[in-house]
Protein backbone atom coordinates (compact mmCIF):
# COMPACT_ATOMS: atom_id res chain seq x y z
CA UNK A 1 0.00 0.00 0.00
CA UNK A 2 1.37 3.46 -0.84
CA UNK A 3 2.52 5.84 1.92
CA UNK A 4 -0.25 8.43 1.40
CA UNK A 5 -2.97 5.78 1.64
CA UNK A 6 -1.39 4.33 4.80
CA UNK A 7 -1.31 7.79 6.36
CA UNK A 8 -4.93 8.46 5.38
CA UNK A 9 -6.11 5.18 6.91
CA UNK A 10 -4.03 5.77 10.06
CA UNK A 11 -5.67 9.18 10.53
CA UNK A 12 -9.15 7.68 10.12
CA UNK A 13 -8.27 4.90 12.58
CA UNK A 14 -7.01 7.48 15.09
CA UNK A 15 -10.15 9.56 14.78
CA UNK A 16 -12.41 6.56 15.26
CA UNK A 17 -10.50 4.98 18.15
CA UNK A 18 -9.29 8.12 19.95
CA UNK A 19 -11.90 10.80 19.43
CA UNK A 20 -15.26 9.82 17.95
CA UNK A 21 -16.16 6.12 18.10
CA UNK A 22 -19.86 7.06 18.09
CA UNK A 23 -19.61 8.40 14.53
CA UNK A 24 -18.60 4.90 13.47
CA UNK A 25 -21.12 3.06 15.62
CA UNK A 26 -18.38 1.35 17.62
CA UNK A 27 -18.08 1.03 21.38
CA UNK A 28 -14.81 0.98 23.26
CA UNK A 29 -14.35 -1.06 26.42
CA UNK A 30 -12.67 0.42 29.49
CA UNK A 31 -9.24 -0.15 27.94
CA UNK A 32 -10.18 1.35 24.58
CA UNK A 33 -10.59 -1.93 22.67
CA UNK A 34 -13.31 -2.73 20.17
CA UNK A 35 -14.09 -5.69 17.95
CA UNK A 36 -11.68 -5.61 14.99
CA UNK A 37 -14.10 -6.94 12.36
CA UNK A 38 -16.80 -4.47 13.44
CA UNK A 39 -14.18 -1.68 13.36
CA UNK A 40 -13.08 -2.58 9.81
CA UNK A 41 -16.71 -2.73 8.65
CA UNK A 42 -17.36 0.69 10.22
CA UNK A 43 -14.32 2.28 8.53
CA UNK A 44 -15.36 0.78 5.21
CA UNK A 45 -18.96 1.98 5.61
CA UNK A 46 -18.15 5.55 6.72
CA UNK A 47 -15.22 6.18 4.36
CA UNK A 48 -16.27 3.99 1.41
CA UNK A 49 -13.13 1.87 1.64
CA UNK A 50 -12.45 -1.81 1.07
CA UNK A 51 -10.09 -2.45 4.00
CA UNK A 52 -9.16 -5.90 5.26
CA UNK A 53 -7.47 -7.06 8.44
CA UNK A 54 -4.22 -7.28 6.44
CA UNK A 55 -4.56 -3.59 5.51
CA UNK A 56 -4.99 -2.62 9.16
CA UNK A 57 -2.02 -4.81 10.13
CA UNK A 58 0.09 -3.08 7.46
CA UNK A 59 -0.89 0.38 8.76
CA UNK A 60 0.20 -0.67 12.24
CA UNK A 61 3.48 -2.23 11.01
CA UNK A 62 4.41 0.78 8.86
CA UNK A 63 3.69 3.40 11.54
CA UNK A 64 6.66 5.42 12.78
CA UNK A 65 5.14 5.24 16.27
CA UNK A 66 3.26 2.39 17.85
CA UNK A 67 -0.21 3.97 17.87
CA UNK A 68 -2.49 0.92 17.71
CA UNK A 69 -2.55 -2.61 19.02
CA UNK A 70 -4.41 -5.73 17.96
CA UNK A 71 -5.00 -8.39 20.60
CA UNK A 72 -6.77 -11.42 19.22
CA UNK A 73 -9.98 -10.14 17.64
CA UNK A 74 -9.82 -6.66 19.20
CA UNK A 75 -8.09 -3.37 18.33
CA UNK A 76 -7.31 -0.19 20.29
CA UNK A 77 -5.44 3.09 20.05
CA UNK A 78 -2.70 3.04 22.68
CA UNK A 79 -2.80 6.75 23.56
CA UNK A 80 -4.03 10.15 22.41
CA UNK A 81 -7.66 9.80 23.45
CA UNK A 82 -9.86 12.84 23.89
CA UNK A 83 -12.73 10.72 25.21
CA UNK A 84 -12.88 11.37 28.97
CA UNK A 85 -12.96 8.58 31.49
CA UNK A 86 -12.80 5.59 29.18
CA UNK A 87 -9.23 4.47 28.76
CA UNK A 88 -7.31 2.97 31.68
CA UNK A 89 -3.55 2.58 31.58
CA UNK A 90 -1.27 0.73 33.95
CA UNK A 91 0.76 2.90 36.28
CA UNK A 92 4.51 2.39 35.83
CA UNK A 93 7.87 3.87 36.74
CA UNK A 94 9.14 6.05 33.88
CA UNK A 95 12.73 6.82 32.90
CA UNK A 96 14.34 9.52 35.09
CA UNK A 97 13.81 12.15 32.41
CA UNK A 98 11.08 12.53 29.82
CA UNK A 99 10.56 15.29 27.26
CA UNK A 100 7.70 17.37 25.92
CA UNK A 101 7.83 19.47 22.75
CA UNK A 102 5.58 22.51 22.62
CA UNK A 103 5.07 25.77 20.75
CA UNK A 104 6.94 28.77 22.15
CA UNK A 105 3.65 30.64 22.57
CA UNK A 106 2.57 28.14 25.26
CA UNK A 107 5.70 28.38 27.41
CA UNK A 108 4.52 31.15 29.77
CA UNK A 109 1.28 29.30 30.47
CA UNK A 110 3.18 26.05 31.11
CA UNK A 111 5.60 27.82 33.44
CA UNK A 112 2.61 29.10 35.40
CA UNK A 113 0.16 26.17 35.26
CA UNK A 114 2.32 23.19 34.31
CA UNK A 115 1.51 20.71 31.55
CA UNK A 116 -2.21 19.98 31.30
CA UNK A 117 -3.91 17.42 29.04
CA UNK A 118 -5.96 20.15 27.30
CA UNK A 119 -8.21 18.35 24.75
CA UNK A 120 -6.79 14.90 25.52
CA UNK A 121 -7.15 12.49 28.39
CA UNK A 122 -3.44 12.66 29.34
CA UNK A 123 -0.31 14.76 28.92
CA UNK A 124 1.97 13.05 26.38
CA UNK A 125 5.68 12.78 27.11
CA UNK A 126 8.46 11.45 24.88
CA UNK A 127 11.40 9.26 25.83
CA UNK A 128 13.83 11.24 23.67
CA UNK A 129 14.48 14.78 22.45
CA UNK A 130 14.08 14.09 18.70
CA UNK A 131 10.56 12.70 19.22
CA UNK A 132 9.61 15.64 21.46
CA UNK A 133 10.98 18.04 18.84
CA UNK A 134 8.98 16.30 16.10
CA UNK A 135 5.79 16.55 18.17
CA UNK A 136 6.41 20.21 19.03
CA UNK A 137 7.15 20.99 15.39
CA UNK A 138 3.50 20.34 14.55
CA UNK A 139 2.69 23.72 16.13
CA UNK A 140 5.94 25.70 15.89
CA UNK A 141 8.91 25.53 13.52
CA UNK A 142 11.23 26.11 16.51
CA UNK A 143 9.51 24.34 19.40
CA UNK A 144 10.54 24.53 23.02
CA UNK A 145 11.63 21.21 24.50
CA UNK A 146 10.80 20.69 28.16
CA UNK A 147 12.67 18.22 30.33
CA UNK A 148 10.45 16.51 32.89
CA UNK A 149 12.06 15.44 36.16
CA UNK A 150 10.00 12.30 36.62
CA UNK A 151 11.73 11.13 39.81
CA UNK A 152 10.84 14.33 41.65
CA UNK A 153 7.34 14.35 40.12
CA UNK A 154 6.70 10.72 41.11
CA UNK A 155 8.00 11.44 44.61
CA UNK A 156 5.42 14.25 44.80
CA UNK A 157 2.63 11.83 43.83
CA UNK A 158 2.39 12.33 40.06
CA UNK A 159 1.41 9.07 38.36
CA UNK A 160 2.89 7.98 35.04
CA UNK A 161 1.48 5.46 32.58
CA UNK A 162 2.97 3.66 29.59
CA UNK A 163 1.56 4.73 26.21
CA UNK A 164 4.08 2.75 24.18
CA UNK A 165 7.89 2.40 23.96
CA UNK A 166 8.31 6.10 23.05
CA UNK A 167 5.32 7.72 24.76
CA UNK A 168 4.57 8.06 28.45
CA UNK A 169 1.40 9.59 29.85
CA UNK A 170 0.53 11.59 32.96
CA UNK A 171 -2.64 13.24 34.24
CA UNK A 172 -0.74 16.53 34.50
CA UNK A 173 2.77 17.75 35.29
CA UNK A 174 3.08 20.69 37.71
CA UNK A 175 5.36 23.50 36.53
CA UNK A 176 8.11 22.83 39.09
CA UNK A 177 8.95 19.55 37.30
CA UNK A 178 9.17 21.12 33.81
CA UNK A 179 12.46 22.71 32.75
CA UNK A 180 13.40 24.18 29.39
CA UNK A 181 16.05 22.15 27.58
CA UNK A 182 18.99 24.37 26.69
CA UNK A 183 21.67 23.67 24.09
CA UNK A 184 24.15 23.25 26.95
CA UNK A 185 21.99 20.67 28.77
CA UNK A 186 21.18 18.89 25.49
CA UNK A 187 24.88 18.39 24.75
CA UNK A 188 25.85 17.18 28.22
Amino acid sequence: MQHTKLKYISKKMSYALRHNPGKYGIELDEYGYTDLNHFISALNRVHHLALTRDDITEVIAQSDKRRFEIKGKRICALYGHSIPGIIHHCEATPPALLYHGTARRFLLSIQELGLLPMQRQFVHLSTDVPTARQVGSRHDSRPVILVIDTRAAAKAGIKFYVGNEQVWLADEIPAQFCHVLTKKSENS
